[in-house]
Formats: structure tokens, C-alpha cells, sequence
């Protein structure tokens, strides 16, 4: 009932029309009322039609400009916007920025715990390269070699690893390594580092290189030492990089190939060995080592290479270094 009330007051000047022709034609037809009053009452109707049909136009006129100046008016405002969205959706705009942030924050996955060994497991399935940088190499005489040597064979397939230490004829960088390592907190129950320890460790990872090296022709190594000191330690993949540090509690960095950083971290890596001192690995050649090898091998190997081992190293030291050679422990385990 409200809509119709609603209906009738919107539209009362139509509606009084209908109800007056309606009264007229009723009352015509009856006789009620003579022909000239009927005649009047047309007239109206038609007046009251002819009102409406103007009023209608007037209103559409009225609609029609409005919607013209609204037009008018928001073309003229997006125009003062154009600058604006063009310094947001520009190339270099607000939110292509913020669009890279979000890409490059995707670039690196962050790894906890275990997750930093399955991801050091999954880069070696298939690579064919490896490039390694760190201090003196624990990890990767452990387990990187001698399992990429694993799978290499298991494919058929070469297997080229470049490797950047610390110098281990260099006693200033492997104090300030061994100085490095006691002040991080650890409650390892391992001897202490000391220069002589960090030397033995570094010449283990030479001579694991050399060892690995007779007992595949899969293996191709690039050793490098180097007198700067990194707190870092990279292992970059033909399928990614994984950043970590000496304290295998703290979080660890994963970049996957096809990202930006991996390619950086691969010119990196390249331009870091390229200032570091090359170690003459072919010399390797001329001391066999038995699966075993002797002290008396041992010091003839590094001779060839010219890294003489230090006059304090008597026979029990340099038994140790094979020892941390070919019998290192897994860092993560």
C-alpha cells in the first residue's frame, strides 16, 4: 500500500488525468453530464498529457546536461591524475619498486636446522659443479666431495669443484680465523682453534682435494688460498647457492638458479678466486698417495705444491692432518 501511495504522488499529475478521463467516459456513457462538459473534460485530459510529455523533456534535458558535466568533470580530474599514476605504475614507479621488493624478498629462502643439510643434499643430486668458499673447508671434505664424487659416478658424469680457502702458510689470516672461532659461542666439546689447528684443518682440505683427485678422472679441482678471512661460507650449485655460517645453529640462506643473486654470487665467487693464490694441483701428480698415505707422502705432496708444512709439524701433526683429511666429521650432524 505505501508503494502504491508513493507510486501516486510521484506521478499525481498522470494519475488525476487517468482518473478524470475514466470519470468522464463513465458518465458520458451513462448521460450523466451533456456533451460540451465531456468535450471540456478531454481538453484537460489532453492538457494534463501535454504538462506531463514537457515535464518528462525538461527532466530528460535537465538529466542529459548533468550527466554531460559529470563526464566533464571526471575527464578532467583522471587527467590531474595521470601524472601521479604514472609515478606510481611506471616503470620506475612506486609500485614496480614495491613489486621487486616483493620479488627479491622471494629470491632467498631462509633455512633452520636440518632444513640446511637436506638443502645442501638436494644441491648435490645432480650438479656438475661445485664451487666452494669458506674458511678451511670442513664440510667439504666431510661430505661435499666425497658425495658429489658418489653421485658423479653413479651418472657417468664430470664433476669440476673450485674451492677458495685460507692460507694456510699464512700465519697472520690463520690467527685471525682461529681468533674468530673462539670467540663464537659454542659448547662443542672439540679442541680449542688455535693457529696450529686451523692449519692442519686447511691443509686437510688441500690434501683431500689432491687424494679425491688421483682416485677419480670425473674430477676436476681449482684450489685457491687466499690471506682475507670470511665469516661466510658459500656452496653454489649448478642449481643453487646456499650462504652459511661456521656456527651451524645460526639460520642459513638459499638461492635457487634463475634468480638474480645466484648469478652475482656466481661473479663473485669467480672474481674472489681470481685474487687468491692458485695452488698447483697438476703437481699433485708426482706423489702417489696409498689409500692411507704416509707422513713421508704427505710432506713430499705439499713440497710439490709449495706448501711446505710448517718445521713444528713432527710426524704426529702432519698424522693428524691426514686424519681430518680423509676422516672429517660432519659440521651439521
Amino acid at each position: 500500500m505505501a508503494r502504491l501511495i508513493g507510486w501516486v504522488v510521484t506521478n499525481l499529475d498522470a494519475f488525476i488525468g487517468l482518473v478524470l478521463a475514466v470519470t468522464v467516459a463513465v458518465l458520458g456513457l451513462t448521460n450523466t453530464v451533456s456533451q460540451d462538459v465531456v468535450n471540456s473534460a478531454i481538453l484537460l485530459v489532453l492538457g494534463l498529457l501535454a504538462q506531463a510529455v514537457l515535464r518528462d523533456r525538461l527532466r530528460r534535458r535537465t538529466a542529459e546536461q548533468e550527466v554531460r558535466q559529470v563526464i566533464v568533470d571526471t575527464r578532467e580530474r583522471l587527467t590531474d591524475l595521470v601524472p601521479p599514476m604514472r609515478e606510481l605504475t611506471g616503470p620506475e614507479g612506486a609500485l614496480s619498486r614495491a613489486r621487486e621488493a616483493i620479488h627479491s624478498s622471494s629470491m632467498v629462502r631462509v633455512l633452520h636446522g636440518s632444513e640446511v643439510g637436506q638443502a645442501l643434499a638436494e644441491a648435490r643430486q645432480h650438479t656438475d659443479r661445485w664451487d666452494f668458499k669458506g674458511g678451511t673447508g670442513t664440510y667439504l671434505r666431510a661430505v661435499t666431495l666425497p658425495e658429489c664424487l658418489k653421485l658423479a659416478r653413479r651418472r657417468n658424469a664430470t664433476l669440476t669443484v673450485a674451492v677458495e680457502i685460507i692460507d694456510p702458510t699464512d700465519e697472520e689470516v690463520c690467527e685471525r680465523y682461529a681468533r674468530f672461532r673462539r670467540s663464537l659461542e659454542s659448547d662443542e666439546p672439540t679442541e680449542p682453534w688455535t693457529v696450529d689447528r686451523t692449519r692442519k684443518e686447511s691443509y686437510a682440505t688441500v690434501l683431500a682435494a689432491c687424494w679425491y683427485a688421483q682416485r677419480s678422472g670425473l674430477l676436476t679441482v681449482d684450489l685457491r688460498l687466499t690471506a682475507q678471512m670470511t665469516t661466510f661460507r658459500y656452496d653454489l650449485s649448478s642449481s643453487c647457492v646456499v650462504i652459511t655460517q661456521e656456527n651451524p645453529q645460526t639460520p642459513a640462506l638459499r638461492i635457487d638458479r634463475g634468480e638474480v643473486y645466484y648469478n652475482r654470487f656466481t661473479i663473485e665467487l669467480d672474481y674472489s678466486r681470481r685474487q687468491s693464490r692458485r695452488v698447483p694441483i697438476e703437481s699433485a701428480g708426482q706423489v702417489r698417495l696409498d689409500d692411507e698415505p704416509s707422513v713421508e707422502q704427505v710432506r713430499r705432496l705439499f713440497t710439490a705444491l709449495g706448501l711446505a708444512l710448517p718445521r713444528s709439524f713432527g710426524d704426529r701433526e702432519v698424522a693428524d692432518v691426514v686424519r681430518k683429511a680423509l676422516q672429517a666429521r660432519n659440521p651439521y650432524t
